[in-house]
């Protein structure tokens, strides 16, 4: 007789993406993902982005102009606006702390940093896991 093993690909939660492809590498201190609509699918502890911080974020990579002039918000937090790209949005806050969101087909993905971390490493962090989750359909 045959014999057929079906092969299931694994999917991590939304969380385990934050927990392990975030926050696990050492690069991004705070991390969430949101919906292109402003809700939030994972989060990492003591981070609470609100639905209106990440649809700001959404609507500045069309029209930078209220993320120029009011900065970028994220869990109560603001961030100077550096620049946007057709994907991505960055800021900074004081010497040695950023952000960076990162849209995907689906979500957006928001990492900050903190402490000592190269904001090159964080950007480098947040923007892999947005193409990983284009290239899945996210």
């Amino acid at each position: 007789t045959t014999q057929f093993i079906q092969t299931i690909p694994f999917r991590m939660s939304w969380q385990q993406y934050i927990d392990s492809s975030l926050l696990g590498t050492g690069l991004v201190s705070q991390a969430a993902i949101h919906g292109l609509d402003g809700n939030a699918w994972a989060t990492s502890a003591g981070f609470q982005v609100t639905p209106a911080e990440a649809k700001a974020i959404v609507g500045g990579l069309t029209n930078p102009s209220g993320l120029q002039a009011g900065g970028i918000k994220l869990g109560g937090n603001k961030y100077m606006f550096l620049r946007t790209t057709d994907r991505s949005v960055y800021g900074r806050k004081g010497g040695d702390a950023g952000c960076v969101a990162v849209k995907t087909n689906q979500a957006i993905v928001i990492g900050t940093y903190a402490g000592g971390v190269q904001g090159g490493a964080c950007v480098n962090v947040v923007e892999k896991l947005a193409d990983y989750l284009i290239s899945v359909g996210y």
